[in-house]
């Protein structure tokens, strides 16, 4: 790769080949919401919602969808208030719904306190918002960073600083999340990384691979499923959601993935993440017509929400003044080659188990 000055010597200025667009949109539930578009030089493209906690709206590589769009479209955190319909009515999909902090799944009344479906993080806007590009060793860098807070007088103080991080030239980017228990007493942590993979990039030929140990359906409906978690199908009529918990083996960095291939396309996406951090996969399979996604969820708990028996021992407590770290990698595979390759790691790397 060029250096700088060799870069320099092409071009007048950088948004010829790279580059961060920032914008507000206009019209319909988005208006108003702020967003960033990011590529990178080698067909990846993305965007950024910083009015919806810096989450990943669409993604595209060299044309390709990934994403999953939803029937609402872009909604801006002003519609949400905080009940379980309103998620749904705010809920676009994107690449990225992120859901917590302080519950994931089913709503709950813990203590005498409402939590909503998936928590309020997704629906709450990004402050002290800041893109820019910085040269690392004559690559350039593209970076977008802002901080979400959950909080309100006589209880909770949580903070999320998120980091997203892509390099020109790479078919990858990450997302670091630093969550801060900025009050005085121990708060519940429940974080849940809602990727949303769609048409193209999912259709019935696509499959699912994964250093897997153990696939556990969540209900009878997943059950019914569960031989074939890691086949799609077409558009079906009146389906029912199926969602299922993965134990995945680590490479000997304590990284784990799942991910999405679709032979037809020679092409894919893989979600990385460190174990220590997410020990839980959730896949959600939904395979409706019009509401044809698959959720591949890093996460630290179980999609039950806070009462939920299977988070009883497990329930991460951030203690006041701590800090929890997040890190994800989601890389584009393109060609036969990429998925050998990964293939190739499953057998030999990930071989680490708890």
């Amino acid at each position: 790769m060029m250096d700088k000055r060799q870069i320099l010597r092409y071009i007048g200025d950088y948004s010829q080949l790279f580059g961060i667009k920032e914008y507000t949109l206009v019209g319909g539930k988005a208006n108003g919401a702020k967003a960033f578009d990011v590529r990178n030089g080698a067909g990846l493209e993305f965007t950024a919602i910083a009015d919806r906690c810096l989450d990943i709206g669409r993604l595209t590589y060299k044309g390709i969808n990934c994403s999953y769009m939803g029937k609402t479209g872009i909604v801006s955190s002003a519609y949400y208030n905080g009940n379980d319909p309103s998620f749904f009515k705010n809920f676009y999909g994107g690449l990225l719904t992120t859901c917590g902090m302080r519950n994931v799944g089913n709503s709950s009344t813990d203590n005498g306190e409402f939590h909503a479906m998936h928590g309020q993080i997704s629906n709450s806007p990004a402050e002290e918002v800041s893109a820019y590009t910085v040269w690392e060793k004559d690559n350039p860098v593209m970076y977008i960073t802002g901080q979400i807070r959950e909080a309100r007088f006589f209880g909770e103080n949580l903070r999320m600083n998120r980091m997203i991080e892509c390099r020109y030239g790479e078919n990858k980017f990450y997302i670091h999340d630093c969550i801060e228990n900025l009050g005085f007493r121990d708060e519940p942590l429940m974080m849940l990384y809602h990727f949303n993979i769609g048409y193209p990039l999912l259709d019935e030929d696509a499959v699912i691979i994964s250093p897997h140990k153990a696939v556990v359906p969540r209900d009878p409906e997943a059950q019914k499923g569960v031989q074939a978690w890691h086949l799609m199908q077409p558009p079906t009529p009146a389906y029912a959601e199926q969602v299922f918990y993965h134990d995945l083996k680590t490479d000997e960095y304590g990284r784990t993935f799942m991910a999405i291939y679709n032979p037809r396309l020679e092409f894919g996406l893989v979600i990385r993440f460190y174990k220590k951090e997410l020990f839980n996969l959730t896949q959600w399979k939904q395979m409706g017509e019009g509401e044809y996604v698959l959720g591949i969820e890093p996460c630290n708990c179980y999609v039950g929400g806070r009462l939920d028996p299977r988070n009883k021992d497990i329930l991460y407590i951030l203690k006041p003044g701590k800090i929890k770290y997040c890190t994800l990698e989601i890389e584009i595979l393109d060609g036969l080659h990429d998925i050998q390759v990964l293939k190739q790691q499953i057998e030999e790397d990930f071989t680490y188990e708890d």
